[in-house]
């Protein structure tokens, strides 16, 4: 008898087996269904049963989530009433593997007298419904079950089939990451993509700030009483060259007899990071990881040298962004 592990991983290899196959089966045919989706001035409406149903839905959620109006239409609810949720400018996408669905055949008369344009996806194009579409995308690949029956790979297939058209029409429409974030404005997607630097970067007398000639008891008073671990450097013309942080500050400790006779730009790093106050607040947190830092000081844009702010990783905790 196999083990547990050995059948979770044959069904985890047929499954990937199925996507890599359909992989290597687009051809033309996805564009056209892209072209087709990118020109409907309706909304992409969903046909589906069963499991093909819930696969249905989650497509469907991804087009709306990435700017294409889509819904999902039960086929036994659209024969009693349902059907009126379609309108002329819609694309109806159905999906169903055997392509013999008895209540989405019953309604294809219903959908071809209102002539709109048909994609299916199933598993075998020479069935009653996939010879209605108007573009089949076939899905033909071996079930996970020792059966070949059970809905497994399949579903897996049709699913990233539809991530893929998802994806691929986003792309298509310029669909950009601020874009997502305004039809994500709840919960942990919309902290991340809405919220901007300026919204969380500290401002004005709470921006720890030196000279470049100030000793350095001015400098350990000005980073212990901003308390974010850090101080700017500035010249005299207020533009920022250097920064210093409590680490800079041991480690000056260990390398000098006295530290104390030293002036801030004799410690300083001099052109520290920084970002834009416009940026998402989850393009500075991604800026402190990739840098292994944990504060930026915001500028206005990226002609001068005059910070208007400071973010630091605290502030990011804070507001959930990470």
């Amino acid at each position: 008898m196999k083990s547990t592990i050995d059948i979770a991983k044959e069904v985890l290899r047929k499954e990937a087996s199925a996507i890599i196959k359909i992989m290597n089966e687009i051809d033309d045919d996805i564009d056209k269904v892209v072209n087709i989706l990118y020109s409907c001035s309706g909304r992409v409406v969903f046909i589906g049963a069963g499991k093909s149903g819930l696969i249905c839905k989650k497509i469907s959620s991804t087009l709306s989530s990435v700017g294409t109006a889509s819904m999902f239409l039960h086929p036994a609810d659209s024969l009693h009433g349902d059907i009126g949720m379609l309108q002329k400018d819609d694309v109806v996408v159905i999906v169903s593997n055997s392509g013999e669905t008895e209540e989405i055949i019953k309604i294809l008369p219903w959908i071809k007298r209102m002539g709109l344009p048909t994609i299916v996806i199933t598993g075998r194009r020479d069935s009653t419904i996939g010879e209605y579409g108007d573009i089949v995308l076939c899905v033909s690949v071996e079930e996970a079950c020792p059966y070949n029956i059970i809905p497994t790979s399949s579903t897996t297939a049709t699913l990233a089939l539809g991530d893929a058209i998802a994806i691929s029409l986003m792309e298509k429409k310029g669909f950009k990451l601020e874009d997502f974030a305004y039809l994500h404005p709840g919960g942990a997607i919309g902290r991340r993509l809405l919220l901007k630097v300026e919204d969380l970067m500290h401002t004005g007398n709470e921006i720890p700030k030196v000279y470049e000639d100030m000793p350095m008891k001015y400098v350990i008073f000005e980073i212990t009483s901003k308390r974010l671990g850090v101080a700017g450097v500035f010249n005299r013309n207020e533009e920022l060259t250097g920064i210093i942080t409590d680490g800079d500050l041991r480690r000056a400790i260990e390398r000098y007899d006295n530290i104390m006779a030293k002036n801030a730009a004799d410690l300083m790093t001099r052109n520290p990071k920084t970002i834009k106050r416009d940026n998402l607040a989850a393009h500075a947190l991604k800026k402190m990881e990739d840098f292994s830092i944990t504060s930026l000081f915001v500028m206005e844009d990226d002609e001068n040298r005059h910070p208007v702010g400071i973010i630091h990783i605290h502030d990011l905790l804070k507001a959930k962004i990470a």
